[in-house]
């Protein structure tokens, strides 16, 4: 027998203390990422076609991937059963006991419509990614490929799948951090075609750490104003013009109706009385976004750089534009991941505030002994954690040993002062 807890303590996998902490603050960024502060507790049914939340596929319940549940219901409705992480859907609605779970009903939302008409479906919703269908993580694959998730169709496609040359052309630094902040597939670039009317701004492109000016296409690029993935014959504008022109329009909008003037990051057209906003606005392409689109489009693997979002134009013709092309989403602040890991954070800090004051609360309600008892309860496992960490250093690797340690000693003090 000791043998055997020997044998397990060898295979133990340890961290050091910084390389723990390091994977928790990982763990919760990843957390915050996919489910957006969700605590699972509710169907998210009655909330509509949300913006932006974590889904889940049930291939037990749903073998051919035709349906995506929320979090809660993942939890609570299909424990123990074969499940896809799917990230984050826009515009869904969970679907769990619908019609497409046959006599399976939900536990925690049970009247719903028997279908959900406006949800998207892809192959992923059956474990399968990119062009090749595979699954992630592939079982079959010696080494896992990273992947990158297009933000317009939301499918995920392995580095080496993205229709480039080499990996290389995917913009990175010397430290091969990303230098791009969205991606957008080759399938889903024709219906963004219209990009390529805009300036290398919005254009993440491959640099070096330690360069101090671009040079060959880059450089041709950004002084003549014209993205790198642009036709010859196209007509560009300038990227200082576009800010200025969303200014001028707000600021005859102001003047007109006596409103404070708005950023124009914050702006998000698919509001109530949107139209009437996008009609004061001046079109900041100076070309119809229909017709000029059309000769644009070609298949191509995108990379937009931070913020090029707030760069697009929000007259009245570009917003129906967008509409016509079903990806308006893309001028709605709240779409983006950025904004849905932010709101997160926020939420993470409410619950945390609110959990200290539940537990000043109850300490509120005890007498003074059982106060001096909790406090000097948690006075010795603060000195104990102390003593321990002091001990060992920030680069020893701790075990499961020296965990128990650590509480046995605890409980051996509490035994002395009673």
């Amino acid at each position: 027998m000791a043998d055997a807890f020997d044998d397990e303590n060898e295979n133990e996998q340890t961290y050091t203390m910084n390389e723990y902490m390091e994977k928790l603050e990982a763990e919760e960024l990843e957390a915050d990422l996919v489910l957006g502060g969700d605590e699972g507790k509710e169907c998210t049914y009655p909330n509509g076609y949300m913006k932006r939340q974590a889904i889940f596929s049930c291939l037990t319940c749903v073998p051919n991937g035709s349906a995506g549940v929320c979090t809660a219901c993942s939890l609570v409705c299909h424990d123990g059963h074969e499940m896809v992480e799917l990230w984050t859907k826009r515009k869904f609605r969970c679907d769990c006991g619908n019609s497409k779970f046959g006599e399976v009903s939900c536990k925690l939302c049970p009247i719903k419509d028997s279908e959900n008409a406006d949800n998207s479906y892809n192959h992923n919703f059956k474990g399968s990614y990119c062009t090749c269908g595979r699954p992630y993580p592939d079982p079959e694959a010696e080494e896992q490929v990273e992947m990158i998730q297009c933000c317009i169709c939301e499918d995920w496609f392995h580095e080496n799948h993205l229709g480039l040359d080499s990996v290389n052309e995917i913009p990175r630094d010397e430290e091969d951090e990303p230098l791009y902040d969205e991606y957008i597939c080759q399938e889903c670039s024709l219906n963004c075609s219209f990009l390529d009317l805009y300036p290398a701004s919005v254009w993440a492109t491959p640099k070096q750490k330690n360069d101090t000016a671009p040079s060959g296409k880059e450089e041709n690029s950004l002084k003549t104003g014209k993205s790198p993935y642009a036709c010859p014959e196209q007509n560009v504008i300038n990227s200082s013009s576009i800010h200025s022109e969303h200014e001028t329009a707000l600021i005859e909008k102001d003047s007109v109706h006596g409103e404070n003037m708005e950023k124009t990051s914050d702006l998000a057209i698919p509001e109530e009385h949107s139209l009437d906003r996008a009609s004061s606005l001046k079109c900041i392409l100076g070309v119809d976004v229909n017709i000029k689109s059309h000769v644009l489009g070609k298949k191509m693997s995108m990379f937009l750089s931070k913020g090029w979002r707030d760069l697009l134009c929000r007259c009245r013709t570009c917003y129906e534009f967008y509409s016509g092309k079903g990806i308006d989403y893309l001028i709605d602040k709240e779409d983006s991941l950025q904004e849905y890991e932010k709101m997160a954070k926020e939420k993470r800090e409410e619950k945390l505030q609110q959990q200290e004051g539940d537990a000043m609360k109850f300490i509120n309600t005890l007498d003074h002994v059982r106060k001096i008892e909790i406090m000097s309860g948690i006075n010795d496992m603060a000195n104990e954690l102390k003593s321990f960490m002091e001990s060992v250093g920030t680069s020893r690797t701790i075990t499961s040993d020296d965990v128990r340690g650590v509480f046995e000693n605890l409980a051996k003090k509490r035994q002395r002062f009673q």
